[in-house]
């Protein structure tokens, strides 16, 4: 039974043109033979997919004989599970055309929702990040507003950024040891801004890009979306296994390699130097570009501030390495302002790239994050304290409730990487909803679905109080048998 698309959707036209390999399809999906009825599990599961945005929209997905023969059912249970999920709208069908993807009326998809406030019932363990204290922006506002009228007599437009903010991050740089000038300096809508504009100029659909496993979701998020083919390589309980990394750069050969070296967001973890230099060096041997992601070199709780990755490079050896920060999480996400340091020629390649996007960011974020940049040795210390103080209240509180959990003390950053001991985190954050905490399974973090189900990010930057009242509601919301996948999908939320 072929029907149209809901109407919004027109006629068809937006179509991306991809088709769904039935194999690639297959391993994406959990076996359906021991689910009973297996067409209504193969459904959810899809369309599941299609929400998180692991399927993209659009798309024709596999003829019911080529996804039944992939997976070992008959074709009447993938046909039955096609046509829920054409009745459900995550799916659209013409005569002749086959089935394509959809979004389904009403639905946010997690790759927006993910971001949005949670209900003030609900205590958020989803973002990983600082609020700004309300003195402090209102004391920001009133020291930029002179300049900010000095501007209002120019056109605005800044695709590299306002010159004074290039050269404070220039100079921020140089400081840290990476001598850095402002022509090297790119300022970004955020570090996610950067590197979307890294891998559009430096990447083509079906090139490789090395990443760690676990990894931030919505950088492994714009490595799918631009059509890109992720190189995982693990990072263990122990760290980084620098061996696997070299031999992923030396038989793979990628374009990219997205690395979290400092307080690795999920895991904690601080890349030792010796580490650093290995695998500066096998990307130089592979003609990897190195995009290194520095948005928590500056939460540095119990040791000292690394020093930029780049300063390993050999002499005249940092060419390949694209640097990018971010206000994000040491100051504050609302500000969108991050930057990225590379060659001055790539740089200006960049800007053209990004006037096709935004033609440059708000002078008012930019004049504020001025400001707030000027102070950050003032602003910076207490809120490492008070992070401290946070971890060390999340700490207690998972040993005292949940104590056949596990995890290690990350050096610095903003969260902990928890380990359940069993596959029940995707149930758990479930049940933890309705309890009123919101929190993500670890497999959202993982390079491939069906990894991490074991693992939960318990990020400490709220109050004590709050992050004791959340371990208390997470240790009632255990689940006694994990229940099978839900047919509704409540939004994810991850930053």
């Amino acid at each position: 039974m072929a029907g149209t698309g809901p109407r919004h959707r027109g006629s068809g036209d937006r179509r991306t043109g991809a088709t769904l390999g039935s194999r690639r399809l297959a391993a994406m999906l959990a076996d359906p033979a021991g689910a009973k009825p297996a067409f209504r599990h193969l459904a959810r599961r899809i369309g599941a997919l299609v929400l998180d945005g692991r399927l993209p929209l659009h798309a024709r997905l596999p003829a019911e004989r080529e996804l039944a023969a992939a997976l070992g059912v008959g074709r009447a249970t993938v046909t039955a599970a096609y046509d829920l999920l054409r009745e459900s709208g995550h799916a659209y069908s013409r005569q002749g055309a086959g089935t394509w993807t959809a979004l389904p009326e009403g639905r946010t998809p997690r790759g927006v929702a993910r971001v949005l406030g949670p209900p003030d019932t609900v205590i958020d363990l989803a973002r990983a990040a600082p609020c700004l204290p309300e003195q402090v922006l209102l004391d920001a506002l009133a020291h930029i507003a002179p300049r900010l009228a000095e501007h209002a007599r120019t056109p605005g437009y800044h695709p590299y950024g306002l010159p004074e903010l290039r050269a404070a991050v220039a100079d921020r740089f140089t400081r840290r040891g990476l001598a850095t000038v402002p022509e090297q300096i790119l300022v970004t809508s955020g570090a996610q801004h950067a590197l979307s504009l890294t891998l559009g100029l430096l990447c083509g659909p079906g090139d490789r890009v090395l990443v760690e496993n676990p990894s931030y979701p919505n950088a492994l998020e714009a490595i799918r979306r631009a059509g890109l083919r992720a190189v995982p390589v693990p990072v263990t309980d122990s760290g980084w296994d620098v061996g696997i990394v070299e031999s992923s750069l030396r038989q793979a050969a990628p374009r990219l390699a997205y690395l979290i070296p400092d307080f690795h967001n999920p895991t904690g973890h601080l890349m030792t130097d010796g580490d650093r230099v290995r695998v500066l060096r096998a990307a130089e041997r592979s003609g990897t570009r190195l995009v290194v992601d520095e948005t928590l070199t500056g939460l540095a709780l119990d040791v000292p501030a690394p020093a930029p990755f780049a300063t390993h490079a050999a002499p005249g050896g940092g060419g390949g390495i694209v640097t990018i920060g971010s206000m994000s999480k040491t100051h504050w996400g609302g500000l969108r302002i991050g930057w990225l340091r590379a060659p001055s020629s790539l740089v200006t390649e960049l800007a053209v790239q990004r006037m096709a996007d935004d033609m440059g960011g708000s002078v008012v974020d930019q004049l504020l994050a001025l400001h707030l940049l000027d102070r950050t040795d003032e602003l910076l210390p207490p809120r490492l304290e008070q992070l401290r103080r946070q971890r060390a209240a999340l700490a207690e509180a998972l040993t005292a409730h949940l104590p056949h959990w596990t995890w290690r003390l990350p050096p610095g950053g903003l969260s902990l990487w928890a380990d359940l001991g069993e596959p029940i985190a995707p149930a758990l954050a479930e049940k933890a909803f309705g309890r009123g905490v919101r929190i993500e399974s670890g497999g959202c973090f993982a390079a491939h679905p069906g990894l991490f189900e074991q693992r939960l990010r318990i990020p400490y930057t709220s109050d004590p109080d709050t992050l004791r009242a959340a371990v208390c509601r997470l240790a009632a919301a255990l689940p006694d048998d994990p229940p099978a996948p839900s047919s509704t999908r409540r939004a994810r939320w991850i930053a």
